[in-house]
């Protein structure tokens, strides 16, 4: 099958993620875990640090609680840290999934002149964007900054006080392995939450590549978690394999998701790792921790180094890797081939 290639990613220039391994060795497996409880907590004020006389106050805005914002949000912490030592107080808070209070949180930041702010996630992203033209924005778990910014000619960046990560994917690998876990498909159901801008940017392009390979594909979106299991309900009666972008409302619930797809033995491709381990069959996987940990090293430049955000580059994640559930393709019947890591 031809190839395709996602224009955004050779927009941005590539970040060697990967790099990364001077985190902490074990942090990348603990760090769903230990980022949910750092999300709930702030740390009380550090002091001046005797080497540079600085300190600073960094404010963390989480859209929701799940484990791949949760280890964006961990990888973030420890690489400052790493860097910056007690010198860096973290305000880390979490909207629990709500715009409106991440534009609460983000005020609360302006207001108390933080040095710098973190946005984990589109929404927080939009907030703090609307919130500040002076603070330092940092995004990570943002799949297109064009998009969130709703900037038309996006080139890599941005030009205003905001950069980051983009945990965006290759979109056309990603729909080659539907055609690969289900060379027979005949149709497509697409499913994301409305409220979320990044997600209908990458079911579009996946939509383009599905166009391609002559199958056909329908949206089907849900306005938030309440009406979630009606939707899919209704969607796996139309489709054969059903596609999730990085979706933080559809992340926060895949066991909802699950308990339909699995007793109708839907294959569900997800865009991301920690959604497949919940509910999904398999997805090309990112480290939002590694992601996480280069927003940090990003942080470091510009709080230690001088570094102008507004002409930093937005970075992407370089290594991806097949990863499945095991259990869930037993359930539904599905054999993995060749070349696809099991998700532990």
């Amino acid at each position: 099958m031809k190839k395709k290639l996602v224009a955004l990613l050779t927009a941005g220039a590539m970040l060697a993620v990967t790099a990364c391994a001077a985190a902490p060795a074990a942090a990348p497996a603990a760090a769903p875990e230990a980022a949910a409880e750092e999300s709930a907590k702030t740390e009380e004020p550090a002091a001046e640090t005797a080497d540079s006389g600085k300190s600073y106050k960094v404010g963390i805005c989480q859209l929701v609680q799940h484990s791949a914002l949760d280890a964006a949000t961990q990888g973030f912490i420890d690489a400052v840290t790493e860097d910056l030592g007690d010198s860096v107080t973290f305000d880390n808070q979490n909207a629990q999934g709500d715009s409106a209070t991440c534009a609460t949180i983000i005020n609360g930041f302006v207001a108390n002149e933080y040095d710098l702010i973190l946005a984990n996630a589109t929404p927080a992203l939009q907030a703090a964007v609307a919130a500040t033209t002076d603070i330092p924005i940092l995004g990570t778990s943002v799949t297109d900054y064009g998009t969130a910014l709703n900037m038309t000619d996006f080139s890599g960046k941005s030009g205003i006080n905001v950069s980051g990560t983009s945990d965006l994917a290759p979109l056309d690998q990603q729909e080659d392995m539907i055609l690969e876990l289900v060379p027979e498909v005949q149709k497509v159901a697409i499913l994301y939450c409305s409220a979320e801008p990044n997600s209908k940017f990458q079911a579009q392009q996946v939509e383009k590549y599905l166009d391609e390979d002559g199958i056909a594909y329908a949206e089907y979106t849900f306005a938030d978690s309440n009406d979630l299991q009606s939707v899919v309900t209704t969607a796996v009666n139309d489709c054969d394999v059903m596609y999730i972008p990085t979706d933080n409302t559809a992340a926060s619930n895949m066991t909802v998701i699950a308990n339909v797809t699995v007793p109708n033995s839907i294959p569900v491709i997800c865009g991301e790792e920690n959604m497949t381990k919940v509910g999904g069959l398999a997805t090309l996987s990112i480290s939002y921790y590694d992601l996480g940990y280069a927003t940090g090293k990003q942080a470091v430049e510009v709080l230690a180094n001088g570094a102008n955000v507004a002409e930093m580059e937005i970075a992407y994640a370089s290594a991806t890797t097949k990863k499945y559930n095991k259990d869930n393709a037993d359930a539904i019947g599905v054999k993995i081939p060749e070349g696809y890591e099991v998700i532990e």
